[in-house]
């Protein structure tokens, strides 16, 4: 083997006569972001070994050998005590070297009918395969907090909002709902996901599969997988798993975005919807008065970083011939940064959500103003037998009028509201009350209440809430 200047052999260094150049070494090393796989790196270690000692490729007691040393190994990283070297490149070959300067000519048998190729590849499915279940759990936290909202303020009304004007009134509870829907999405995206990457990929070696005769089924059932990659070129040069994933956390951090530019909102003074706990709030420098929603406003701002990684990796890919390249070294830092930044976004929006007071007065009285029940009085016409582009433009002529009096449509007298149909009878001012038009939605998803307390009460039988 070569000997670079540090004096360090190359595992893979036979076929060269010099040494590896201090600048390359730095620019190639992937050890200070990949390290956060070694669990992974020697789980698959471990299953491979074990494989091959079955297979009669290794002695019982190599295998018992190379089991301890991977240990030691794992016990020290874990530690913190393990020293990891740059010139050593990634956490593949770091654990290698290690494993061999420990136990010898074993360690380095390890590595038969396995290539880094497809030892990164199994390393990130592994790893991501978790992060699906640990995010999908602190969706599941996020969720929960909605339902304990929704149920809290069962029959609050609020406007809702098209085009950011105050189009019909709505429940609070099904407003909060809608995001619990939304992130009940993302859940099962994660889980669709963490199924079709769940196939090993080990045994696929450099491109082309092992000419030895191993077990790809033994060492991906002790991992858990449910399967096997079908096809070796494919495996090696696929990195759609990590590409999906980084979708669904980009979709997850869209959502926090918009429900934290709905909280920014909603705590200003011109809407005072929302107020959120001092202890989530900043103040400023100069202005003592200011309370900042500034939780609400870094989750909207680091959906930048989420989308980013996205990009990286599409663009990774876009022109990447069959089968590995090393421009795939690439794939981990954007991968880790979303899974940091989803999750951080996820467990501290929960913990807000736990720590805000909707001014369920305030909204109430937003939808006093801005003739919210047109669309009631439209369906009450439609009722009485009027086509509802007919009905619609005479209640936009009654909104008109409205408007030149500054009034709203709940303050019209019966002959007032007359003057534009005479259909309109004494029945319509149950339509044109707040709580009647809320009632009055009763479609399935619609935001009537018994509609939104049949929703509130699935939504805590799908969480476990009691």
């Amino acid at each position: 083997m070569s000997e670079d200047k540090s004096g360090s052999a190359k595992l893979w260094g036979g076929r060269f006569s010099a040494a590896t150049a201090a600048s390359v070494e730095a620019f190639t090393a992937s050890i200070h972001y990949d390290s956060r796989l070694y669990r992974y790196d020697i789980a698959g270690s471990k299953a491979h070994a074990t494989m091959l000692a079955d297979r009669g490729i290794l002695s019982r007691q190599e295998l018992a050998d190379i089991i301890r040393g991977l240990s030691e190994i794992e016990a020290e990283i874990d530690a913190g005590t393990f020293r990891f070297r740059r010139e050593l490149e990634d956490i593949h070959m770091n654990i290698e070297k290690s494993l061999v300067e420990r136990i010898g000519p074993a360690g380095a048998r390890l590595h038969s009918a396995r290539s880094r190729n497809d030892q990164i590849a199994l390393d990130l499915k592994m790893y991501l395969r978790d992060q699906c279940d640990i995010i999908g759990d602190l969706l599941a936290g996020v969720q929960t907090a909605f339902v304990v909202l929704a149920r809290h303020y069962l029959g609050q009304v609020m406007p809702g909002y098209t085009h950011m004007q105050r189009a019909q009134p709505v429940l609070l509870s099904h407003h909060l709902l809608a995001y619990y829907e939304m992130f009940g999405r993302d859940r099962t995206r994660l889980v669709d996901c963490r199924r079709r990457m769940n196939l090993s990929p080990l045994g696929s070696a450099a491109m082309a599969g092992s000419g030895l005769p191993i077990d790809r089924e033994q060492v991906a059932a002790a991992l858990d997988f449910d399967g096997v990659t079908a096809n070796s070129m494919d495996t090696v040069g696929d990195r759609d798993f990590a590409i999906e994933f980084v979708s669904c956390c980009t979709l997850i951090q869209l959502h926090l975005s918009r429900l934290s530019e709905e909280l920014v909102l909603w705590s200003t003074e011109e809407f005072s919807f929302v107020d959120i706990a001092d202890a989530f709030c900043t103040g400023s420098s100069i202005m003592p008065q200011k309370k900042n929603p500034d939780i609400p406003e870094l989750i909207r701002g680091k959906s930048g970083r989420v989308v980013g990684s996205l990009i990286s990796l599409i663009t990774l890919v876009k022109g990447l011939p069959l089968t590995y390249n090393r421009d795939l070294q690439e794939d981990k830092e954007p991968v880790f940064d979303a899974v940091d930044t989803v999750a951080a976004s996820l467990a501290i929006m929960a913990e807000l959500l736990r720590n805000l007071r909707f001014k369920t007065e305030r909204m109430a009285e937003a939808t006093r103003h801005g003739c919210m029940t047109a669309t009631d009085l439209a369906d009450y016409l439609v009722v009485k037998g009027v086509p509802f582009r007919e009905a619609h433009g005479i209640v936009g002529r009654t909104v008109a009028h409205c408007i030149e009096q500054g009034c709203e449509l709940e303050d019209l007298t019966i002959e007032q509201l007359q003057q534009h149909s005479r259909l309109i009878e004494d029945d319509v001012f149950e339509v044109l009350r707040v709580e009647g038009s809320v009632n009055s939605r009763i479609s399935i998803g619609g935001t009537g209440l018994r509609r939104v307390e049949e929703a509130v009460s699935l939504a805590e039988k799908q969480m476990g809430i009691a």
